[in-house]
């Protein structure tokens, strides 16, 4: 497959601040590529240089065979960019909209365009209804209609269901696979791993720097050891009483549960529910489950920060 975007060292600072650290990575036609951290890992800024919206401190890249640094209006003429909060005109209709952002983007014969991004995202029937009238999920998919509407090659989205309803979540997510059946590439950032285990490739960031690239299948393998889930009624008191085990390669905490990963899961299983069961902890359940993205992210955070301790 063609790459279409490859970045070498792309570095963005603000002033002391190095919100982006030397990222290189290869984006290639037909993915869908996720770039996944939590608030402040730099998701953001990066999308925002690789559409050229701000400009690189240092580094390089290439997007569809275009110099970032020096072709940024050419590239901008291919790719659409839906951020965290796109800017919908509340006293327009769905139609006006569509229209408006049509005409700034160079396209004038857009009624057939129109009205088949109208379909594709289920707005038909709701038209000539006002944008600030729309519900959380009806304002994504216009805002991905407006995204779409002068047929880019790439589309960069910058957490597109962050406070978007379950299902209208799920609606997008097929919009999503659909374009990608189109031949349409996809870079998006997300907070939720969950929506990371649907992209082709996951690159996993944390401060300003990528910590692990490739598939979801993969990422999940890398993981060494086998994770136990134990759910317990006093979830703190298990936690640090397994911090303290050296037998115990991690421990991590999720709500009323535990995921403990250890060598030979099956094996430990007695000796560790009844490091429990001695220190008063109630075990509800316990079972050998498959390493999660959640999973793999944290380990990835827990051996980064002990290692820059060491340091």
């Amino acid at each position: 497959m063609e790459t279409l975007i490859s970045t070498h060292d792309l570095t963005r600072k603000f002033g002391e601040l190095v919100a982006v650290n030397a990222i290189s990575i290869d984006v290639r036609e037909g993915e869908m590529f996720g770039l996944v951290g939590p608030d402040g890992s730099g998701k953001t800024t990066l999308l925002r240089m690789l559409c050229g919206i701000l400009t690189p401190s240092s580094g390089s890249a290439t997007i569809l065979g275009y110099n970032l640094l020096t072709q940024s209006e050419q590239v901008k003429k291919k790719i659409g960019y839906l951020s965290q909060r796109f800017s919908l005109y509340g006293d327009l209709t769905i139609d006006e909209n569509i229209e408006f952002f049509a005409e700034i983007n160079g396209v004038y014969d857009y009624k057939a365009r129109r009205d088949e991004l109208l379909n594709f995202t289920r707005l038909t029937p709701f038209r000539d209804r006002l944008a600030d009238r729309l519900s959380g999920g009806m304002k994504q998919k216009l805002s991905l209609a407006c995204t779409l509407v002068h047929t880019p090659t790439i589309i960069f989205l910058d957490e597109p269901t962050t406070g978007v309803d379950p299902v209208s979540r799920r609606d997008f997510w097929k919009i999503l696979q659909s374009l990608v059946r189109q031949g349409i590439s996809i870079i998006m950032s997300t907070p939720y791993l969950d929506e990371a285990e649907r992209c082709s490739r996951v690159a996993m960031m944390n401060s300003g720097s990528i910590m692990s690239v490739d598939t979801p299948e993969n990422l999940r393998n890398q993981m060494k050891g086998e994770v136990l889930e134990v759910v317990i009624d006093r979830v703190r008191d298990g936690f640090r009483l397994f911090q303290h085990e050296s037998s115990i390669m991690e421990v991590q905490a999720f709500g009323d549960r535990l995921n403990i990963v250890v060598d030979h899961a099956g094996e430990r299983w007695p000796e560790l529910e009844r490091l429990l069961t001695d220190s008063g902890i109630v075990v509800k359940s316990m079972r050998v489950v498959r390493p999660s993205l959640e999973n793999v992210f944290i380990s990835l955070l827990t051996h980064e920060q002990q290692n820059e301790a060491v340091a």
